[in-house]
């Protein structure tokens, strides 16, 4: 990183331009994202997995490298409103992402957690979400906690291919 003029140091990241231009979502669109993507519209092939209430994908704006989130299929915000057979194959697909995710990058831990509304930390709240985040010793090193900057070392694309990869591996 070179330090410019204004005193800042630069860290080039231009996988980032469509967010920052928006090209994301169509101007007016308020679609649920989630439900786009298990509709098979924009950002579906970032899906890793899909159960026949859940499915599993990249998170878009990842903590870590590999991390994902399982999702019911159904548009829905809270847990305590899913059925029997969303709660079950959620945890059953969390179980699958850890396997997978150890399978691929050998992380030292992780962090899975669902945060409900919006106060809780959720930026997408409205469609219910359970994080799996790998973790290694040092990961939140000095880029992190000084910088405040994240490193990620493989495109999102790329990490979602070799988890999808191995998920087929140990077997639907």
């Amino acid at each position: 990183m070179a330090v410019e003029a204004d005193g800042l140091d630069r860290l080039w990241a231009p996988y980032r331009m469509a967010y920052v231009r928006g090209d994301e979502a169509e101007p007016g669109d308020d679609a649920c994202p989630f439900c786009v993507m298990a509709g098979g519209g924009r950002q579906s092939e970032l899906i890793v997995a899909r159960g026949e209430h859940t499915f599993v994908t990249m998170n878009l704006y990842p903590y870590n490298p590999g991390h994902l989130m399982v999702l019911p299929n159904r548009h829905e915000a809270d847990y305590t409103a899913l059925s029997a057979e969303e709660t079950v194959e959620l945890a059953e697909l969390t179980q699958r992402a850890i396997a997978t995710i150890r399978a691929v990058s050998a992380p030292h831990g992780f962090n899975v957690g669902i945060n409900l509304g919006g106060v809780a930390g959720g930026s997408i709240s409205q469609h219910l979400h359970q994080h799996v985040v790998p973790r290694w010793g040092g990961d939140a090193n000095f880029m992190t906690v000084i910088g405040r900057t994240k490193t990620l070392p493989q495109l999102i694309e790329d990490s979602a291919g070799l988890l999808r990869e191995a998920w087929t591996a140990q077997g639907e």
